[in-house]
């Protein structure tokens, strides 16, 4: 390899380039491994203000690790503290539709089905499938995203559809 360019990213067009390039991913990663109620949208802001706090620190190469792990981090104080605001909270679904009640009951029906099948799944089944089915990404991009072999990604999707069939099924 050769010598790198530089050794940190405080220069404001490389950090620029580093959040252009990383910012969707990161984003889609804890979307679909957390959910939308944690905010990951600002978790992702959160995590490139602390690379550039730290960007001294922190080399380009190191960059896409460090906003992960921080992201990932920063979605996991926000789970354990949602535990405690919804102890006392409760939410109030809308009490209106356009819809006939018979279709709303069936999507409600599927809709529990789903959900239920989909929190069977293990966490590495359902970021892997979410990645593939949701937003579209190849098998390939999954790897590079999560760290693992191409391989890796077929096994854990495949295994996934298996499950959801089966489960679905069963309801």
């Amino acid at each position: 390899m050769g010598k790198q360019l530089h050794d940190n990213i405080c220069e404001e067009h490389l950090f620029s380039s580093i959040f252009n390039k990383h910012a969707k991913d990161l984003h889609n990663f804890l979307y679909y491994k957390f959910g939308d109620l944690l905010n990951p949208k600002d978790k992702v802001q959160e995590a490139f203000i602390k690379l550039w706090e730290n960007c001294a620190k922190v080399s380009p190469d190191k960059a896409k690790s460090f906003v992960f792990t921080t992201a990932n981090n920063l979605m996991l104080n926000e789970a354990a503290h949602q535990k405690v605001v919804l102890k006392h909270q409760q939410t109030k679904p809308k009490t209106y539709t356009n819809e006939n009640p018979e279709f709303l009951m069936q999507e409600t029906e599927y809709n529990d089905k789903l959900q239920k099948a989909l929190s069977n799944l293990t966490d590495a089944q359902r970021e892997a499938f979410m990645m593939n089915r949701v937003e579209g990404k190849r098998f390939k991009e999954i790897a590079e995203i999560l760290d693992i072999s191409t391989k890796a990604v077929e096994k854990r999707i495949y295994g996934a559809l298996e499950k959801l069939r089966k489960d679905i099924k069963e309801l």
